[in-house]
């Protein structure tokens, strides 16, 4: 796996196993991304674990999309990753690392993997309207953590 194109660290008040229960219960992500809408498990999957799949709803402005997401990374307190499809073609990578800060605390790092091939990197800017997609996923991010960080918290 190649270096992350986008990583963004939040320090939360909470520990690494409540903030991964939190993030790897893919029914509330909707709850935390600003794009995501829903999540739901597939093919028999119930809960996270490495292979399993779900199915993502997203929604940027007018424009509304599904992925299949598969977990490749399943470890309860330090790291949750799953790889993204559309239509079986690989979009992105994204991780989930939870580290101790001592105390109470947690560094929650969220980082993002275009595997996008060329063409579609090409033609996505008029496809989504996004012309920047790392500033727009960092952003994004951004406000992942911040919303994960007032529900843990809060």
């Amino acid at each position: 796996m190649s270096s992350p194109d986008v990583t963004v660290d939040e320090r939360i008040e909470a520990d690494p196993n409540t903030l991964y229960d939190m993030v790897s219960d893919i029914t509330k992500m909707g709850q935390w991304s600003p794009e995501t809408t829903a999540c739901r498990w597939v093919g028999g999957a119930s809960g996270p674990a490495v292979g399993a799949r779900f199915k993502g709803a997203n929604r940027d402005r007018w424009r509304r999309w599904s992925t299949t997401c598969t977990i490749v990374a399943a470890e309860r307190g330090r790291r949750f990753a799953f790889d993204v499809a559309f239509a079986r073609v690989p979009i992105s990578h994204w991780q989930y690392e939870f580290a101790a800060d001592g105390g109470q605390a947690t560094v929650v790092t969220e980082s993002w993997i275009d595997r996008r091939p060329r063409w579609m990197q090409r033609i996505s800017p008029y496809v989504m309207g996004v012309r920047d997609r790392d500033a727009h996923n960092r952003d994004g991010i951004r406000a992942t953590l911040a919303a994960l960080r007032a529900a843990a918290q809060g």
